[in-house]
């Protein structure tokens, strides 16, 4: 049977503390690359659409009104949707 040793268990201590402070300062070192990165690549995906958006809207004059969609016109609202129960309240 092994036993571990003193020594042994405060190696494993001091590397685990290193893992951990190094992992620490590397990712205060890398965030903020990773961090543009991502927002670079969501603008790319996204902010395409919102540019084009801005160029319509300046070529319209100011006040006119655009459609995009009309609305169903198949659809009616139902006014009938029950009866009105008048109540009572109980003390």
């Amino acid at each position: 049977m092994q036993y571990a040793s003193v020594t042994g268990f405060v190696r494993m201590i001091l590397i685990i503390m290193l893992i951990y402070f190094g992992i620490k300062i590397l990712s205060r070192l890398f965030a903020p690359i990773l961090f543009k990165f991502v927002a670079k690549k969501a603008e790319e995906r996204f902010g395409g659409n919102y540019n084009q958006g801005q160029q319509n809207q300046k070529t319209e004059k100011e006040g006119e009104v655009t459609i995009d969609k009309m609305p169903n016109k198949g659809k009616a609202s139902n006014d009938k949707v029950g009866d009105y129960i008048d109540y009572e309240e109980i003390e």
